[in-house]
């Protein structure tokens, strides 16, 4: 259901709706993320409640726990635990982030809490999310309102990247939304899990404890400051003088980092206040971990459940929910969760600090014991909703809607030319869109006009075979002959914005000219690169950059395949491979078989360009090097289940992979050097590999998603952790159809059938 919040937006609250669905067939496969029994806390026990309430929600489910141990945490192990990532070793955040990633998990559900994770405000828990393709799931147990720059740092980063976002109040939600920026439809409020048990047992669990005849008031958790005992032992005196039998248990042994600091300073300094007060009688210490069955047991035997917590940012109470879900009274500070889940008399909120408002909820509690009995009913009533069963299948609701895949869509035999056109005038491509409406705002750059041109000169006829002469005249005028470089970025109006562009982009630019020269249909474009490229191509020579001399070896082979005596292509693809294959070599190590010590994009185009350099001069072991590191990337861009994933926009200038932002350009550089390589050696090695690469554009991804649509024409400009980037912008749509060119060679040399679906439409390819 949707309900309006105080600040007029909508929160999406999805429980009440789940509560009717059974669990889906579909689910298998879920890792779940947090601290985990024989862990000692509160969140460790909730997750262990939660993966209970997952496993009988939906039974034939693998729930597999990953979580974290302690450095002082003993060796014994839970059967329930896949693996232990150790609190104080990044590594093992990063090994632990691997090994969930190849785990075939379709889901990672996070328990977060900063303190939890190891870093600077938990920020190692980034390491081991970022190699994980699955969707993200995280549940916020503390939400802060006023974070430091290293805790809105890691939470910045969660909201970003999961596809769902968890909290247990409204307020939580709101804090997501107004603080955070978080996505009115990626927030589901789930609230905190309860036990399912019998109203009305009070006086067999005090006789059990020996509390019988007893009013008894009660608080549990790990001690610290922050809980705030002492405003209840100062309103124990008056309490104790109206009502004698009174008793003020307090259960919960003192949290391991206090003892680590003081010892046991802070629980001897209550007993002392106390003793002073002369009160000291009625409380019952309970000074030792409580395992949850006789937790409940306790909650169950009090009257009254008291948290008196300091912090007003405290998200979640996990005994707080338990005392209501049990039928207790409860007196409470309001702290969000207790502000929210008490209103409507469900309790009774005291202010901060307050020992005198203590003192007189609970006196009016006792005094009044039709008014007890209301209220514990009235909170009982409210728990049924929160009880596991409810959580799970809300759990369940949120794992089915993230994990219903589509399969992907079989690559058709034709491609539209209408998304190419859409984007074209009479000057050129424009770089980017907005959805699907060309972006005037942003002009056009070289770049995606090179491109254009190598596209529409393959091309014998259609509508953007025609363009070819614009893009050839954008390309003409980006020459800037004093500097000797091609200008990149133009404005709308038809000014330059640059007077030279990077050598990438200069490298792009020799590349598609080479193209054309090489293999253009329209003899008019041919002689007209041709001309070009002897008037610019000898700046390629003086390039450092690999992915631009990578670019302009590939110009350079192709002028070579149809004028083998063009001395400056030749020098060209020698210049390159000896600068590649130094690359190759200088930069490897035992696990890195690659040009360079980080990782960035268009990666396959420099295995790409040393093979076909190698080739062209005969060099087989230069090409045996080329294609070993080409075996290297793609072990890194193949998903455990074998589908192709692209190194991520994310993980660009870092050793570490991450698989988001995938991009268009990255599966077309991919199908590029397979198609090369096959050509060249033949085998189903690198077709396939050509073909997972084209048939991630059509849904064969991390995300099950078709970034492409073969009617129009169009690609998405990427695939995100939320899903699809939904702009289509010039790289990634001719990305699509340059690939689509690349595979239909393959496919005319193929020893297999057609991978295109039949559409009764003839391929590009056919009009050529």
């Amino acid at each position: 259901m949707r309900r309006e919040n105080d600040f007029g937006s909508v929160m999406l609250l999805p429980q009440a709706a789940a509560t009717a669905l059974p669990a889906k067939a579909a689910l298998r496969h879920v890792a779940v993320v947090g601290n985990f029994p024989p862990t000692r806390c509160g969140l460790a026990s909730f997750t262990a409640d939660m993966v209970s309430a997952l496993r009988e929600a939906a039974p034939d489910a693998t729930v597999d726990v990953y979580a974290m141990r302690s450095g002082d945490e003993s060796d014994t192990e839970s059967g329930d635990i896949r693996s232990r990532i150790r609190f104080d070793d990044r590594a093992d955040y990063r090994r632990a982030g691997r090994e969930l990633d190849r785990s075939g998990a379709e889901l990672v559900w996070v328990q977060h809490e900063f303190g939890l994770f190891g870093g600077d405000a938990g920020e190692w828990l980034i390491d081991l999310l970022r190699p994980v393709a699955a969707p993200l799931v995280v549940t916020f147990h503390t939400i802060l309102d006023t974070p430091n720059d290293a805790q809105r740092r890691v939470m910045d980063w969660l909201v970003a990247r999961a596809s769902r976002l968890v909290v247990m109040s409204e307020q939580g939600a709101q804090i997501l939304e107004l603080v955070y920026g978080a996505d009115l439809d990626r927030l589901a409020i789930v609230p905190h899990g309860a036990p399912d048990r019998p109203f009305g047992r009070s006086a067999m669990m005090k006789s059990h404890f020996g509390l019988a005849g007893r009013d008894v008031l009660m608080t549990f958790g790990l001690l610290s400051p922050n809980k705030g005992l002492e405003t209840v032992i100062a309103a124990l005196p008056a309490i104790v003088e109206r009502h004698p039998d009174a008793l003020y248990c307090i259960v919960g042994a003192t949290h391991d980092k206090l003892v680590a600091r003081e010892g046991e300073a802070y629980r001897q300094r209550l007993q002392a206040m106390a003793q002073e007060s002369g009160v000291a009688d009625h409380i019952r210490w309970i000074n030792r971990y409580v395992a949850t069955e006789e937790l409940l047991d306790l909650i169950e035997a009090s009257d009254i459940y008291v948290t008196p917590y300091r912090d007003s940012q405290q998200s979640t109470s996990g005994t707080l929910t338990y005392a209501v879900a049990l039928g207790k009274a409860v007196v409470s500070t309001p702290y969000r969760h207790a502000a929210e889940l008490l209103r409507d008399d469900v309790g009774m909120l005291v202010p901060f600090g307050d020992s005198a408002a203590i003192e007189q909820a609970v006196i009016a509690l006792l005094d009044d014991r039709a008014l007890l009995a209301t209220t514990q009913r009235k909170a009982y009533a409210t728990g049924r909703s929160m009880i596991w069963s409810e959580f799970g299948h809300s759990t369940i609701a949120i794992i089915d809607a993230l994990c219903d895949r589509p399969a992907p869509e079989q690559p058709r035999r034709a491609i539209s030319q209408q998304g190419l056109m859409r984007l074209c005038d009479d000057t050129g491509m424009f770089q980017h869109s907005v959805l699907a409406i060309a972006d005037r705002a942003h002009g056009y750059c070289i770049d995606d006009n090179a491109r254009a041109l190598m596209l529409a000169a393959k091309m014998a006829s259609g509508p953007f075979a025609d363009e070819g002469r614009i893009f050839a005249a954008f390309v003409q005028h980006s020459w800037n002959p004093d500097l000797r470089r091609f200008r990149n970025f133009m404005g709308y109006d038809r000014r330059w914005l640059e007077s030279s562009g990077s050598d990438d982009s200069c490298g792009r630019t020799l590349w598609a000219i080479g193209c054309v020269a090489g293999e253009a249909h329209d003899p008019e474009l041919k002689r007209w690169a041709a001309k070009l490229w002897r008037g610019t191509a000898a700046i390629a020579l003086a390039f450092d950059a690999p992915r631009a001399l990578a670019f302009a070896v590939l110009g350079a082979d192709a002028m070579l395949a149809t004028d083998p005596d063009d001395a400056v292509a030749g020098a060209i693809v020698a210049h390159g491979l000896a600068r590649l294959s130094g690359l190759l070599a200088g930069n490897a190590r035992a696990d890195w078989c690659w040009f360079e010590p980080i990782l960035a994009y268009d990666n396959c185009r420099l295995p790409q360009a040393m093979f076909q350099a190698a080739v062209r001069v005969g060099d087989d072991a230069a090409a045996d090097r080329a294609v070993a590191a080409l075996e290297w990337i793609m072990a890194r861009q193949t998903a455990p289940d074998g589908h192709f994933r692209p190194v991520g926009s994310e993980a660009f200038g870092s050793t570490e992979f991450d698989p988001y932002d995938q991009q268009a350009v990255d599966a077309w550089a991919t199908v590029d050097a397979a198609v090369a390589v096959h050509l060249q050696r033949g085998g189903a090695r690198w077709s396939e590999t050509a073909r997972s690469a084209f048939a991630w554009f059509f849904g064969a991804n991390d995300r099950g998603l078709a970034l492409a649509d073969a009617k129009t024409g169009t690609c998405r400009d990427g695939l995100t952790p939320l899903g699809l980037n939904l702009n289509q912008g010039a790289e990634s749509v001719l990305a699509l159809h340059l690939a689509q060119r690349s595979v239909e060679r393959l496919e005319a040399k193929s020893e297999r059938p057609l991978m295109f679906a039949e559409t009764g439409q003839r391929s590009l390819i056919d009009a050529v």
